[in-house]
């Protein structure tokens, strides 16, 4: 399968920046991608610094000084990425509660929802779950909103979804992480965030959005929650993103079943 992606961002930089992006297409083995990321400040090139880790996720970090910053990333990956793995350390690093995701707060919810179920059962019922009491409202949540937050206003965005799947889970003892990726076929387009759970020692993938057809979905992070796998975050200084501009294609978009099993490739 192959697939074109493209990101663009603009930022007006107030004061000197250390950033991170999250936007380059993850590296797995099984899947070529060829890609170029081009930053510049005022039409000037900036020097950028590309940080890889353990699963393929390609992280780069800048510093920039004030004006107008461009970034603009287009990729084409050939292929599926091979099974990804997890050691039984990044399965406990993927049990416990995170920012977003509190997994133990929320026990007694899953506990009463979900008792009895396992394995593939127990991510089928958990993600139909969110998605019938949930409705996505483009810009009814705050980036602080947790998963808590989402499950008392019953309405959000993909994040929002994510962070609630991946509570659950959780809390029913089942590793999960969020994954966030390019989707084509998802309208409007956007970066999209998307749930994984280790169940028989696979990681399979789940979006309780329904919004675009999973098969299709190509990783760019993958992290406990949001605060891994922000497109965008800043440690210092101050900017405004000015702009944002998301592509995602596929020659033949795949029909979506979602009683089939999937892993993200």
């Amino acid at each position: 399968m192959r697939r074109n992606v493209t990101a663009t961002l603009g930022l007006a930089v107030a004061s000197e920046c250390d950033m991170l992006l999250a936007v380059a297409a993850a590296k797995t083995p099984g899947l070529t991608v060829a890609d170029e990321l081009v930053v510049t400040l005022n039409g000037a090139p900036v020097e950028v610094r590309e940080l890889t880790d353990a699963h393929g996720s390609r992280l780069h970090r800048l510093v920039a000084q004030p004006g107008a910053l461009k970034i603009t990333y287009r990729a084409t990956a050939d292929g599926r990425g091979d099974e990804d793995h997890a050691t039984e350390l990044e399965q406990v690093h993927y049990l416990r509660p995170s920012r977003y995701s509190q997994s133990d707060a929320l026990a007694p919810t899953a506990i009463a929802e979900f008792y009895g179920l396992e394995g593939e059962d127990l991510l089928a019922a958990v993600t139909t779950w969110v998605a019938i009491r949930l409705a996505y409202i483009p810009g009814s949540s705050a980036p602080t909103d947790g998963a808590i937050d989402t499950l008392l206003a019953r309405k959000g965005v993909c994040r929002d979804y994510a962070h609630l799947t991946i509570a659950l889970l959780r809390a029913m003892d089942v590793p999960a992480r969020l994954a966030s990726v390019y989707a084509p076929g998802l309208s409007p387009m956007d970066f999209h965030a998307v749930t994984e759970a280790f169940i028989d020692g696979r990681w399979l993938l789940v979006d309780p959005t329904h919004l675009a057809p999973r098969e299709s979905m190509l990783r760019i992070a993958s992290g406990r929650d949001a605060a891994d796998t922000a497109f965008l975050t800043i440690f210092r200084g101050e900017a405004e993103l000015l702009e944002l501009e998301v592509s995602a294609v596929v020659d033949v978009l795949p029909y979506e079943n979602y009683s089939t099993i999937l892993q993200l490739g």
